[in-house]
C-alpha cells in the first residue's frame, strides 16, 4: 500500500533534461483556476444575485498596463449561474480587496460608505490644518486630552482588575470566616430556642409531691426509711394565679387521695415490758439482782 502513496517518478540513465523542446505559449495566456465569489454581486443581465463564497470554474489573466507598485493585477473570468452571462472582476491592491469590472455590480455594503466617508473627512481635516495653523494647534489639543483620558481609563480599569484578583485571593479565606460566623450565631439562636422552651414547659407543668398514696401491694406499711416520696407531675396554666390542686387532677388521681384519706393509721408498737406483765411475768431491777 505504501507504494501508491510515493510522489517520486522514475527517470531513466539516460535522461537529459535539456533535450525535452520547451512549449511556445501565448504572453497573456488563461488559466483555469478553481474560486469563490469575493463579493455578492447582482447579474446585470438577468438580475440574479451571487452570493459572496459560491464556487465557479473561473479563468484567470494578467491585465496588461495596470499594476500597483509592481503588484501584478489579476482578472477572473465567471458566467451567471441563471443566464451563463459572462461577468469579470479583478484584484484591487490598493484597498485589499476587489473590483467588479464587467457584467455584475457589487451589492450595497454599508461599511464600506462609512469608510469612504471617514477618509474624505480625514482629507479634509488635513486640508484644513495646513490652512490653517491655530486650527492645526486645536486639533493637537482635542487630540491630546482624548489620549489622556483614554490613559486615565485605562489606568482605573487596571487598578480595578489588580484589586478584583488580590479579593479573589483572599475570597477563600473570607469566605471560611463567614460560614463561622454563620454557624455560630446558628448555634446561639438554637440555644436560645431551647431555652425559651424549657422556660415555657417549666411554667405549664409543674411536680406536686403524693402525700399519701395507698401502698400497691396491700401488705402493712413500710419503713419511713426506706420509703421514696412519689412525685405527680401535673399541668397547669401558665398564668399569675396558681389553681387549686384538686381541679388538676384527674379523677382517678382525685379517689387515690380519698381513699388514702380514710385509711386509719397504724396502732403504735407496745414495749417489751407491757408485752411481758401482760404475760405474767415480773422483772426485778438491777439493784435487787446486785443484791
Amino acid at each position: 500500500m505504501s507504494e501508491r502513496k510515493v510522489l517520486n517518478k522514475y527517470f531513466p540513465p539516460d535522461f537529459d533534461p535539456s533535450l525535452i523542446p520547451r512549449r511556445r505559449q501565448p504572453k497573456n495566456s488563461q488559466q483555469v483556476v478553481r474560486l469563490m465569489a469575493p463579493f455578492s454581486m447582482r447579474c446585470n443581465t438577468c438580475g440574479e444575485y451571487i452570493y459572496k463564497g459560491k464556487k465557479f470554474n473561473a479563468r484567470k489573466e494578467t491585465v496588461e498596463g495596470e499594476d500597483y507598485y509592481g503588484i501584478k493585477i489579476f482578472r477572473f473570468y465567471i458566467k451567471c449561474t441563471l443566464c451563463s452571462a459572462e461577468i469579470t472582476f479583478k484584484t484591487d491592491p490598493k484597498n485589499t480587496d476587489y473590483a467588479a469590472e464587467h457584467g455584475a455590480s457589487r451589492n450595497f455594503e454599508p461599511w464600506r460608505e462609512e469608510k469612504a466617508v471617514e477618509e474624505e473627512d480625514r482629507l479634509a481635516k488635513l486640508e484644513e490644518e495646513e490652512n490653517n495653523p491655530m486650527k492645526a494647534l486645536e486639533n493637537r489639543t482635542v487630540d491630546s486630552k482624548r489620549e489622556m483620558d483614554i490613559l486615565d481609563a485605562l489606568q482605573d480599569i487596571r487598578a480595578r482588575n489588580a484589586r478584583i484578583e488580590r479579593i479573589g485571593q483572599s475570597a477563600d479565606l473570607l469566605e471560611r470566616i463567614h460560614m463561622e460566623e454563620i454557624e455560630s450565631e446558628e448555634d446561639r439562636e438554637r440555644k436560645l430556642a431551647e431555652e425559651e422552651d424549657e422556660k415555657l414547659v417549666r411554667e405549664v407543668f409543674a411536680k406536686v409531691p403524693a402525700s399519701a398514696t395507698p401502698s400497691s401491694s396491700g401488705a402493712g406499711p413500710s419503713d419511713d426509711s426506706t420509703a421514696t416520696p412519689e412525685v405527680i407531675t401535673v399541668k397547669r396554666k401558665a398564668g399569675t394565679q396558681e389553681p387549686d390542686l384538686q381541679s388538676l387532677l384527674p379523677e382517678s388521681a382525685r379517689a387515690l387521695l380519698s381513699v388514702a384519706s380514710t385509711i386509719k393509721a397504724p396502732p403504735p408498737k407496745r414495749k417489751k415490758t407491757e408485752m411481758k406483765n401482760s404475760l405474767g411475768i415480773k422483772l426485778k431491777g438491777k439493784s435487787k439482782a446486785a443484791t
